[in-house]
């Protein structure tokens, strides 16, 4: 029985050291859709945060009207839904944040300060991330150009544009500078400036976009394994969109839409999810397929999990 038991725990042994060498394995990483343009990045324990935002509360009459949550006004204090983020988040290396809106930001001050994590984005997030009580030692700020090493991550940020919101109208030169103080209030979550990220995690590379508009030139060297591009409406302002956002990053093998979802409304409304699919997510993944037949096009679900290995991908 004695040798039957160290058999048995030599085998366990095995198996464990085979699926670490197996998750330890170049290219492999999984993406978990946080809904927005927020995502969780991992590989071989490192976690990279994208825009995460987990709130999805109401705010500025966006929501929708049968639903019985608080309507925040631009002036008053967001409200982290801490509970909600303590279940979905537990541990984080690095947050990438592309722009200072409410949807992209309002959950890292929480999710840096309990987490430790650096926090890389423009100055206007620095100084609003500091203004918020995360430590400086935390807080990285770049103005797109730089490609920073850490260890077994590597980024290097590209300058971008915003989304063409309001027919084309919208243009925001606000940005906050090292004297911005709290208390915080919505309003003060203005764009500052927008980035894109191309991700380098064991051997694969992730361009990430934070809306739906690029600088074409500042990606003509960029070749992602996998694009998460965004695909919200206003992507349709924009001249030949998908089609020059695949062609000038080389195809990608893997494409997925990100900025698509209702981002006003809880995980749990199917409904509006499903509608904001059919309307936007669906419609871009056929021009994806127009555009590049050889790449493959996945429409992510909400906290579900996407994994890329070494070619081979799945979804849960």
């Amino acid at each position: 029985m004695q040798s039957f038991r160290r058999l048995s725990g030599l085998i366990f042994l095995c198996l464990v050291a085979i699926a670490a060498e197996a998750d330890e394995a170049p290219g492999t990483l999984r993406l978990k859709y946080l809904g927005a343009a927020g995502w969780e990045l991992q590989s071989n324990g490192l976690i990279v945060l994208v825009d995460p935002y987990i709130s999805r509360i109401k705010y500025d009459g966006e929501g929708q009207k049968d639903d019985p949550r608080k309507d925040f006004a631009l002036t008053d204090a967001p409200e982290s839904d801490v509970e909600l983020i303590d279940k979905i988040i537990t541990k984080a290396d690095f947050i990438l944040v592309h722009h200072t809106h409410p949807d992209h930001v309002m959950d890292v001050p929480y999710i840096a300060r309990k987490t430790g994590a650096k926090v890389i984005g423009t100055e206007t997030t620095k100084n609003l991330l500091r203004a918020a009580g995360v430590p400086e030692r935390q807080l990285y700020a770049v103005q797109g150009g730089e490609d920073y090493r850490f260890g077994r991550f590597s980024v290097r940020v590209i300058p971008s544009l915003h989304s063409a919101l309001n027919e084309k109208r919208y243009f925001d030169s606000k940005r906050h500078g090292a004297d911005f103080k709290g208390p915080l209030r919505l309003e003060h979550f203005i764009e500052g400036g927008s980035l894109m990220f191309l991700c380098r995690i064991n051997g694969a590379e992730v361009l990430t976009m934070g809306s739906m508009n690029f600088i074409e030139n500042e990606l003509r060297d960029v070749r992602p394994d996998i694009l998460l591009a965004g695909a919200g409406s206003s992507r349709t302002e924009i001249f030949k969109y998908t089609e020059r956002l695949l062609a000038v990053t080389g195809l990608p093998r893997v494409v997925i839409p990100t900025h698509w979802d209702n981002f006003t409304v809880p995980y749990e409304n199917q409904a509006a999810h499903a509608q904001a699919r059919k309307e936007k997510a669906d419609p871009f993944i056929a021009e994806v397929a127009a555009a590049s037949p050889q790449s493959r096009a996945i429409v992510p679900i909400h906290l579900g999990t996407i994994t890329f290995r070494s070619g081979s991908i799945t979804q849960e």
